[in-house]
């Protein structure tokens, strides 16, 4: 079963590629950075060879641009940038790495890696600085104006339908009890005692919500 799934990979030509870094960044003031290691991983049981192209060519010098790699092992591929001047700034160039079965010529997989020339590394830390400064601000902002309709609505006092049962709750409860026959209020509208209790609980929590508001 894994030498048929080796057997698919290798025909389809979509056989992974692991390099790292997958992005090249290259400084004019920094010297230092203008030389970059790319590591190409081969965990695979077999060996792999490998080629190293390039979308612009006369701008860079690919050290060890062929070669292979042993089962299990990696490789060290340096890249130099040549061609450091201002025109260049901000310009993506593109690495592609092929690699094939030392028995084959056909390519097995590959995998691209961006380049870019950026004229100083303090710029680019102070844009990316100004950048997170900015994020934190405008969540700030808002978070404040979701939340404004919200307060002017909690700040609008108790409803109608609340002040409505407040009202019928102390009228129920100036109502005469069953068995009071001295009342002139007719008997219909006479509340038993558990009626009374029941509104005084009601009008107790209506009273506690609009203290709330």
């Amino acid at each position: 079963m894994h030498q048929q799934k080796r057997q698919l990979e290798l025909v389809e030509g979509n056989l992974p590629v692991f390099v790292f870094p997958t992005e090249l960044i290259f400084y004019a003031d920094d010297q230092s950075t203008h030389k970059q290691v790319l590591t190409l991983y081969n965990p695979y049981e077999f060996a792999l060879k490998f080629k190293v192209l390039c979308t612009t060519p006369n701008k860079y010098v690919v050290v060890d641009a062929a070669g292979a790699v042993k089962p299990q092992c990696c490789v060290d591929i340096v890249i130099r940038h040549r061609d450091v001047r201002s025109c260049h700034y901000g310009v993506v160039d593109k690495f592609r790495l092929q690699v094939s079965e030392q028995s084959q010529r056909k390519a097995l997989g590959r995998k691209e890696v961006v380049a870019t020339l950026l004229p100083s590394a303090k710029e680019q830390q102070k844009e990316e600085e100004e950048k997170r400064i900015k994020e934190p601000l405008s969540e700030s902002l808002f978070f404040e104006q979701s939340f404004q309709p919200e307060n002017r609505t909690v700040s609008s006092g108790p409803s109608l339908l609340t002040v409505f049962l407040g009202v019928v709750c102390i009228a129920a409860l100036m109502l005469p009890t069953l068995g009071d026959v001295e009342s002139l209020v007719p008997l219909y509208l006479h509340l038993s005692v558990n009626q009374k209790l029941v509104a005084a609980y009601i009008l107790g929590l209506i009273t506690m919500a609009i203290l709330r508001t």
